[in-house]
């Protein structure tokens, strides 16, 4: 049997169970990914945190605005300069250990001019 190539799950559709109209197109929800701002108009902030990590130090940056395929982009960056692991989701980047200073100077450097760091 083949499956049905149109996505047809009932979990995406809304307000709509069952229609008898055979050209009934079902109505599924389509966020908007916000647009990035250029570098030089963001203001990230830079900061250690320690709060549920189980005692260990991470560098968490916050502030981005824009695209998630940008701020995932930003995060192996990051990641890849500094030579740890990480993550990048929900408009916040988390990088293993402290590397405050280092992550501050490489976001300068970037043209990331509206940089804090706090703490």
């Amino acid at each position: 049997m083949a499956k049905n190539k149109k996505s047809n799950d009932w979990k995406d559709r809304l307000n709509v169970v069952y229609s008898t109209n055979p050209d009934f197109q079902y109505e599924t929800e389509a966020e908007e990914e916000p647009s990035t701002l250029p570098p030089a108009q963001q203001r990230l902030r830079v900061q250690l945190d320690r709060k549920n990590r189980g005692g260990k130090t991470v560098t968490l940056v916050t502030g981005f605005i824009g695209a998630e395929d940008d701020l995932k982009e930003l995060g192996k960056l990051l990641k890849s300069k500094c030579g740890v692991g990480g993550t990048a989701k929900d408009g916040e980047i988390i990088i293993q250990g402290d590397f405050k200073q280092k992550v501050a100077e490489l976001l300068q450097k970037a043209g990331y001019a509206q940089t804090k760091t706090v703490g």
